[in-house]
């Protein structure tokens, strides 16, 4: 065994998926992951009745990718598996919950999840339908943050935003749908233990609750006049941060992580969050809704890391939070097959700008 706990590998070559294969060259520094993962898909996967979903068979993960893009082809179609199909009645809630599901997106909370899994020598199958699960909730805070009560957005992943397309009742309803699943979904996943699985919803209510996306949105809705950098920070902890944190959490639980190693993923994920809301301010103030596929300009009154430090301070920041999270995959360690799928991750959900900080 390595560093990372115990092997639960369910079938040769499982923890392969993110291996490179032996006919490709390496990139830089081993990370050999394409960017492939964080591009949209159109595809959707095929409806089924709720009692066809089963735990996914071993061959779901194609052995040998060198990125994660397999991941999330697996993850897009137990997504689709997972909630019910949009025939089924009432037929309108069920489409606007797949409606933002099922939309393209980077689905990095789920494959952060099956990342921090595979580091630690834990088998992908078993944390994929607790990734699944932070993905609904994920989707369910999407819709809120759209409402016109909060940022009145018609515009999200390229699409109408949900309140758009079907209505502000409807939209309500399938945010509150989405969520309910997802702790339906987390405390029946298979393949983990009892404890396991309400060690996942214990995580997620506090993920999700007043001391996290609740309370992150309602301070990002309300801010202080004169709020801190270190305020503004933790609410972007709560509002964004939070998720990922339980991603890495959930899967050092399966694992059976030790308290060294929970230190270094919980310090990996505290350094994702952040630099992922900066990157998002900097695009809302920067980027284009046709570039981004959503409304751009909604942070302009809000109390943002940018607002405090100024668009050039704020990347520095930037880089200083994706590094420290490349330094805590690394006091992580590789799995026993050398391979650090975090750092793989980080590319996956940063992209170029990782280029600078690779090995």
């Amino acid at each position: 065994m390595g560093k990372g706990g115990r092997d639960r590998r369910t079938s040769e070559g499982s923890h392969d998926a993110l291996r490179p294969s032996s006919s490709q060259g390496a990139s830089q520094g081993g990370s050999t992951l394409a960017l492939a993962v964080a591009e949209p898909e159109t595809s959707r996967a095929p409806d089924v009745r709720m009692h066809d979903l089963e735990e996914p068979p071993a061959a779901a993960f194609p052995p040998r990718s060198r990125d994660l893009s397999f991941l999330r082809a697996v993850i897009d179609r137990r997504l689709g598996l997972l909630v019910p199909p949009a025939a089924s009645h009432p037929a309108v809630l069920h489409a606007a919950m797949r409606h933002i599901l099922l939309s393209p997106g980077k689905r990095l909370r789920p494959l952060l999840t099956l990342a921090a899994a595979i580091q630690l020598n834990a088998s992908e199958h078993a944390v994929l339908d607790f990734g699944c699960a932070l993905e609904m909730i994920h989707a369910s805070s999407l819709i809120v943050d759209d409402l016109p009560c909060m940022d009145d957005a018609a515009m999200r992943r390229a699409q109408p935003t949900t309140h758009v397309q079907y209505g502000e009742d409807v939209a309500v309803l399938a945010s509150i749908g989405l969520l309910s699943r997802a702790f339906g979904v987390a405390a029946a996943a298979p393949g983990v233990s009892e404890h396991a699985r309400l060690d996942a919803v214990a995580i997620l209510s506090m993920a999700v609750g007043s001391l996290g996306l609740c309370g992150g949105q309602y301070d990002d809705l309300r801010p202080s006049p004169g709020r801190s950098l270190a305020a503004t920070e933790d609410v972007n902890r709560r509002k964004t941060g939070v998720l990922f944190s339980a991603a890495v959490e959930i899967a050092g639980h399966v694992a059976a992580a030790d308290e060294t190693q929970l230190g270094h993923l919980k310090a990996l994920a505290g350094h994702v969050g952040r630099a992922y809301q900066i990157l998002d301010d900097i695009l809302d103030a920067s980027g284009s809704s046709a570039s981004l596929g959503k409304d751009v300009g909604k942070d302009a009154h809000k109390a943002t890391v940018i607002a405090s430090l100024g668009a050039p301070r704020a990347r520095k920041l930037l880089s200083e939070h994706l590094a420290g999270a490349l330094t805590a995959s690394k006091e992580l360690g590789p799995n026993t097959d050398g391979q650090e799928p975090l750092r793989d991750f980080m590319t996956a959900a940063f992209g170029e700008l990782m280029g600078p900080l690779a090995p």
